[in-house]
């Protein structure tokens, strides 16, 4: 206070004197009743008349938080299962707001949710267990069928989310599958039931579109390409670009591909719609059709009756060459073939459709497998590690017939590939492989319609990147 004091005579004697009118005033207001203290005594004379059973308005003042004593008695309260006070419609609103909270609280309580991660060494009875439910739980549920599929397989990472009533008992487990789909098991009356619960997938179309720089694969994965849409990129174009050797810088390549979405949610990529590739100059374009198929703009087959080359290799180390010295023996001997280097153990693949004529093991060729595809063509497979086909088997393009090796004379791990044309070797790199059939009569005009519709997407979404650069 003396501070106070001291800092007040300070100040100039004009300020001094306004300050002392300020004080002087504020002390008289206070000396006056409020308009608040009046509302009470006006109140308290209501209370004073009110009758027994009577419902009144109360003033607002005195409805929240609670209500000022000797207002209205208990035993004068109309009868009420709440026991609350009455008051008037705003505030019987604002009443029935708080009694549906209340009732969402209530429910809440009446079905526990809990969410549970599955660690390191987790079995279902595991997860269970930690969630307070009985081994007969679990083995209701695992009898199920889609429970037994899905639920005993589960890993670490995942999660699985149970539901209980008010007393514990389980209600509901839910497991996801996918992006999309959820496996919910329920309960009701002692009995489990089980479904899948599916999103609705929304089918997107997206353009990319990239150049070479370094190799295919990394133009590709800088495009936003994953690892099945490279693979199926390549399956695509196989027939006429040998990605391995053909591949330069400054090649270039766009396509649209689908996109799913689930309630506005990215899920993955999709199959490619439409493709083009520019390969030292020259153009490529595939289309995919209804039946799963891919055509080039004009309808012709992008398969070919053959695969360039039936490995995915990184290197070729020999190629088809009568003239060749022979790296064992030291003697000029044609190679008739190509050989295609890759780590041991790597997939090859039937070139064609046709027919195991040889599969066999000799100390020169190791483990081979010949087939025939017609009365034209024959293909030879050398040095394989193991032979997933024997002889008299029929074989489809494209399936694994045994995997690459180093078994026979060779100086490494590779296959050896030969590719003969009316029992003439020619070189697998070069020959000119035959056309599957194009598109059918009937299907063509709906085809290219198709092609037009797609062919015209890349071009404009070409020209507009081109644009904003």
């Amino acid at each position: 206070m003396g501070k106070v004091i001291t800092l007040f005579k300070l100040l100039p004697k004009k300020h001094q004197v306004l300050l002392s009118i300020l004080s002087v005033i504020t002390m008289i207001t206070m000396l006056f009743p409020s308009e608040e203290a009046q509302a009470s005594r006006q109140t308290a004379g209501i209370v004073e008349n009110a009758q027994i059973n009577t419902r009144y308005d109360v003033p607002l003042a005195f409805r929240t938080p609670g209500r000022p004593e000797g207002l209205i008695s208990e035993e004068s309260q109309p009868s009420n299962l709440n026991g609350a006070e009455p008051m008037s419609s705003a505030a019987a609103l604002a009443s029935g707001e708080a009694k549906l909270d209340i009732e969402t609280r209530e429910n809440a309580q009446h079905r526990d949710v809990e969410h549970f991660n599955v660690k390191n060494g987790d079995t279902l009875a595991a997860v269970f267990e930690r969630a307070g439910l009985s081994s007969k739980d679990v083995y209701q549920i695992t009898q199920l069928p889609l429970a037994k599929q899905n639920l005993l397989k589960i890993i670490p990472g995942e999660e699985i989310v149970i539901s209980k009533d008010i007393n514990g008992e389980l209600t509901e487990v839910r497991y996801r599958l996918n992006a999309a789909s959820t496996l919910v098991i329920s309960k009701e009356n002692d009995q489990y039931h089980e479904k899948i619960s599916e999103k609705d997938i929304e089918i997107r179309s997206h353009f990319v579109n990239a150049k070479i720089k370094s190799n295919f694969w990394n133009a590709a994965v800088d495009a936003g390409l994953n690892a099945n849409q490279i693979m199926q990129l390549s399956t695509v174009f196989g027939w006429d670009i040998d990605f391995a050797l053909d591949l330069r810088e400054g090649d270039t390549f766009a396509i649209v591909y689908e996109q799913e979405y689930a309630e506005g949610e990215f899920l993955r990529n999709g199959n490619i719609l439409a493709a083009e590739f520019i390969n030292q100059g020259e153009r490529y374009t595939a289309i995919r059709y209804t039946d799963g198929n891919y055509y080039s703009e004009n309808g012709t087959s992008m398969r070919k009756a053959f695969l360039r080359s039936p490995v995915d290799f990184k290197y070729v180390s020999s190629n088809f060459n009568p003239k060749r010295l022979h790296p064992v023996t030291g003697q000029v001997k044609a190679h008739r073939g190509v050989d295609y280097v890759a780590a041991i153990g790597t997939p090859i693949k039937a070139a064609g459709s046709g027919k195991v004529i040889e599969a066999g093991y000799n100390q020169f060729n190791g483990n081979y497998v010949f087939i025939k595809h017609n009365d034209t063509y024959t293909t030879k497979y050398l040095h394989l590690t193991k032979r997933n086909v024997s002889k008299g088997a029929s074989v489809k393009q494209g399936q694994i017939i045994g995997t690459l090796g180093k078994t026979g004379r060779v100086t490494g791990a590779h296959l050896h590939y030969e590719f003969i044309v009316n029992g003439v070797h020619r070189n697998p790199r070069t020959v000119t492989l035959p056309k599957a059939e194009a598109i059918a009569q009937k299907e063509k005009p709906q085809f290219d319609a198709l092609s037009k519709q797609l062919m015209a997407t890349i071009s404009q979404s070409k020209q507009s990147e081109l644009a904003m650069q």
